[in-house]
Formats: structure tokens, sequence, C-alpha cells
């Protein structure tokens, strides 16, 4: 459960980085920002 906790951090990060960093783009590329990141984390997860 610790190690979720901390893939779930640094996901919401990433996303929190994505948000605020590119507040201008369109809501169609924060959900699929959202998505590649959590395939990548996920992926990083794995190993």
């Amino acid at each position: 459960m610790k190690q979720f906790n901390k893939v779930w951090f640094f996901w919401l990060l990433l996303v929190c980085v994505w948000n605020f960093g590119w507040p201008e783009v369109k809501p169609i590329y924060d959900v699929l920002v959202a998505i590649l990141l959590s395939i990548l984390i996920y992926k990083l997860n794995k190993k």
C-alpha cells in the first residue's frame, strides 16, 4: 500500500505540473496527458 501512495503521488504531481504549466491548452489534451501519464506510471510500477 505504501508503494501505491508514492506512485499515485508522483502521478498527481505530474498532472499538476501539466495543468499549471500549460493552462491554455484545451481540456481534451488534459485528459489525454493524464491517461498517458497513468500508463507511464503503470509501466514504471510494473518494473
